[in-house]
């Protein structure tokens, strides 16, 4: 029998037959309830059904520019919703447990995921409306619930034992997540007109935040809309969720494959160039600059770093074979190379601007977030959500009963089903987004979706042990050399 360490490294023997293992307590000492994560990562999974399914009814989505109302509700579907909703979900489990220490506040993370699912949901449905002042307000509720999860974490980091590259990755996703925020909120004020004298006490009460979101949305109005709004989307897309996978990586990679950390020269150096880069490629993009290209290459570095460490890890590993749910990941990591190519065309100074460059904007967005993020996501939700449900299931019953293996919870064969599908899903949505060809558009979402079923149902036998569990009784093998 095996017991999985909560580290995630792989299977330990179990040193005692007639004791639960002492495996699981440094999860238990770390760790938040995983009820709390599992609840982000469902929120999180259904808005991404929602949404790929939502580009099977309108592909047009897809096909045509990217600055309407339709496709601005999508894409905050896909990177609030889905996105955000995971990333928060695995830093209240991560963050605790690579750090060493505990989560400062469960109350504040429950209030936040209510504020959250709020916020997004409201804000997805506005701008489909296209009605920027009620964005403004949900976005507010999103605002809050943010600002509950930034001083969650921020405490929490304050209470580590030793600082390292991995708590100056959150740290700083941290810093560009409330910007983006900010950003955001900035951009739907430059869209509103609010009346000066506000009636209610309630709107009294928040006239001075009105004010100053009034005030940002004046100088705002000084630069391009679609440069403020990929300002803003490049602030989330790399300093908040391309940031914590370089950062979190650092640590689940070496513990998935059974390795180290080569190099904590290179992991400082590819942390350090991001955050230089985008904060170069926030104000140039902002105003149009020649000098974007610059930044845009300087992020770049900071990615062929964080390559060349993570390829010395993978040469430098125990466990020689890649499961699929590395492979998912290592996946979403090589289309950073096509999505840098993307980057450097459309960095291109005086570039025209052009029905065809237009769609290259489309394809850029949809393989950086439905691309890199989201597979490398789905590779990781492979390794954290088993863990979590065969830790709620089954850590008690180590030594007394027999319990599955953590593999034995889904299908290999589904999940590499679902690998195939969904690469072959993005390769034939990204040459037919290139091609504005809606029918074609639609076909090649219909295989992402069906990438997605498949990991639903895999997901689904994940969870069905925690309503069933798959518990036998222990056989205890007769000790060598006693009578008979």
């Amino acid at each position: 029998m095996e017991v999985f360490s909560p580290t995630f490294a792989g299977p330990e023997p179990v040193q005692s037959m007639n004791s639960p293992s002492k495996a699981s307590e440094p999860l238990s000492l770390h760790s938040p309830s995983v009820t709390l994560p599992l609840r982000f990562v469902l929120t999180g999974v259904l808005a991404l059904f929602t949404g790929v399914i939502w580009l099977v009814l309108r592909p047009d989505i897809l096909a045509t520019y990217h600055y309407n109302q339709y496709v601005i509700a999508v894409t905050h579907l896909f990177t609030l919703g889905w996105i955000t909703s995971i990333v928060m979900g695995a830093m209240y489990q991560l963050v605790p447990v690579a750090l060493e220490t505990r989560l400062y506040s469960e109350r504040l993370a429950r209030w936040h995921y209510v504020l959250h699912v709020i916020g997004f949901v409201g804000m997805v449905w506005m701008f489909w409306r296209w009605d920027m002042k009620q964005v403004g307000h949900f976005g507010s509720v999103l605002a809050l619930g943010v600002g509950l999860f930034v001083y969650n974490i921020a405490r929490t980091l304050k209470r580590i034992p030793r600082w390292n590259v991995i708590a100056a990755a959150i740290t700083s996703a941290l810093f560009w997540l409330s910007l983006a925020v900010l950003a955001g909120l900035t951009i739907a004020a430059a869209k509103c007109a609010y009346d000066d004298t506000p009636q209610s006490t309630a709107a009294q009460a928040v006239a001075p935040v009105l004010a100053g979101l009034k005030a940002l949305a004046g100088f705002l109005g000084r630069f391009d809309q679609i440069g403020a709004m990929h300002a803003h989307a490049h602030l989330g897309g790399i300093g908040v969720f391309l940031m914590l996978i370089v950062g979190i990586s650092y640590k689940l990679m070496p513990m998935f494959a059974l390795s180290e950390v080569q190099s904590n020269r290179r992991t400082w150096w590819s942390i350090g160039l991001l955050n230089v880069g985008l904060l170069g490629l926030f104000f140039t993009v902002l105003m149009s600059s020649v000098w974007k290209l610059a930044f845009a290459l300087v992020v770049m570095t900071g990615l062929a770093v964080y390559g060349w460490e993570l390829a010395a890890i993978l040469r430098a590993r125990k466990r020689r074979s890649l499961d699929w749910g590395l492979k998912y990941f290592l996946t979403a990591l090589a289309l950073l190379v096509p999505l840098a190519i993307l980057a450097v065309i459309l960095s291109w100074p005086n570039l025209p601007r052009n029905a065809f460059t237009g769609q290259l904007e489309n394809l850029y967005g949809f393989l950086a977030f439905i691309g890199v993020i989201t597979f490398a996501i789905l590779g990781m939700l492979y390794k954290i959500v088993p863990f979590l449900v065969w830790y709620v299931s089954y850590s008690r019953e180590i030594g007394r009963c027999k319990v599955p293996a953590l593999a034995d919870l889904y299908s290999p064969r589904l999940q590499a089903a679902g690998y195939w599908m969904f690469v072959a899903g993005l390769a034939a949505t990204s040459v037919t987004i290139v091609l504005s060809n809606e029918r074609a558009v639609q076909w090649s979402c219909a295989l992402l979706a069906g990438s997605l079923f498949i990991f639903a149902l895999n997901v689904g036998a994940m969870l069905r042990h925690l309503l069933r569990p798959r518990i036998e009784p222990l056989i205890l093998q007769p000790a060598m050399g006693r009578s008979q």
